[in-house]
C-alpha cells in the first residue's frame, strides 16, 4: 500500500517580495518641523514693526537707529570709507543686492532645470523673485519709511525693510535647501551668515538704510523662506525620491 498523498501538506507558493523603496535622497532638504509657524511669526513681527513705523512718527527703536547712524557717520569713518578697500567692498555688496544680484539666482535656476530639477528651480524662483514682488515691496509701501539723510549710493523710496538684506537671506536659504548636501550645508550656513551680516553692515555704512531696516530684512527673508519651504515640501519630496531612484526625467 502506498501512503496516502492526502496526508502530505500542500506546499505554499513563495510570498512575493515587497518592492524596496529607494532611500530618501539628501537633496532637496526637508523643512524644519515648525517651519510654517516660525515663518508666520517672523513675518508677523516684521509687519507689526512696519505698522508702527506707519502710525508713529518716531518708533521706540529710532533712538538706536540714530546712535548707530551717528557712529558710522564719524568723520574718520567717512574718510576711510571713501577710498579704502572697505568702502569698495560695501559698494560691491550694494551692487550684488540690487538688480545685478538677480543674475545669481537665475543662474542657479537654469542649472537646476538643465538637470531636470524643475521643482527645485520653481522653489528658488518663487523665493528669490516672486516673493520680492509679493511680500517685500508691499511691506515697503506699508511702512513708507524715509531713508537716512545723505546716502552714499543711489537708493529708491522706502527704507523698511532692506531689500538687499532680504535678497541675501532668500538666496542663502534657497541654495542651502536645493544645492548642498547635509555635510556641506553646515559650511554654507556659516558662509551665508557672514554674507548676510556683511550686507547688513554695508547698508548702514553707506547710509542707505537704518539699522532696524536691515534686521527687518532678515526677519522678512527668513520668514518667507520658511513658509515657502513648507509649502513646497510635497514637490521637493517628490523630487528627492526621483533623485534617489535616478528617475528625474521620467
Amino acid at each position: 500500500m502506498f501512503p496516502s498523498t492526502s496526508s502530505v501538506p500542500p506546499s505554499r507558493p513563495p510570498r512575493p517580495h515587497r518592492p524596496v523603496l529607494p532611500p530618501r535622497h539628501h537633496l532637496p532638504a526637508a523643512p524644519p518641523r515648525h517651519a510654517l509657524g516660525l515663518g508666520i511669526a517672523l513675518l508677523a513681527l516684521a509687519l507689526l514693526a512696519g505698522l508702527l513705523l506707519r502710525l508713529a512718527g518716531r518708533p521706540f527703536f529710532q533712538g538706536l537707529d540714530d546712535r548707530w547712524a551717528a557712529a558710522v557717520n564719524d568723520p574718520a569713518t567717512a574718510g576711510a570709507a571713501g577710498g579704502d578697500g572697505l568702502g569698495g567692498f560695501a559698494t560691491v555688496l550694494d551692487r550684488l543686492g540690487g538688480p545685478l544680484g538677480m543674475v545669481v539666482p537665475l543662474l542657479v535656476i537654469g542649472c537646476l532645470c538643465v538637470y531636470g530639477r524643475w521643482r527645485s528651480g520653481l522653489f528658488v524662483f518663487t523665493v528669490t523673485v516672486i516673493a520680492n514682488l509679493v511680500v517685500l515691496l508691499p511691506l515697503k509701501q506699508l511702512a513708507d519709511r524715509p531713508r537716512p539723510p545723505h546716502p552714499w549710493v543711489l537708493v529708491s523710496d522706502g527704507s523698511y525693510p532692506s531689500g538687499q538684506v532680504f535678497s541675501a537671506v532668500t538666496l542663502v536659504v534657497s541654495v542651502a535647501v536645493v544645492v548642498f548636501p547635509p555635510r556641506a550645508r553646515r559650511w554654507w550656513w556659516a558662509f551665508g551668515a557672514s554674507y548676510v551680516l556683511a550686507m547688513m553692515g554695508s547698508r548702514t555704512w553707506l547710509h542707505a538704510q537704518w539699522l532696524s531696516d536691515t534686521f527687518a530684512g532678515v526677519l522678512v527673508g527668513a520668514g518667507t523662506c520658511l513658509v515657502l519651504w513648507r509649502a513646497f515640501a510635497p514637490l521637493l519630496e517628490t523630487e528627492s525620491e526621483r533623485m534617489a531612484s535616478n528617475s528625474l526625467w521620467l
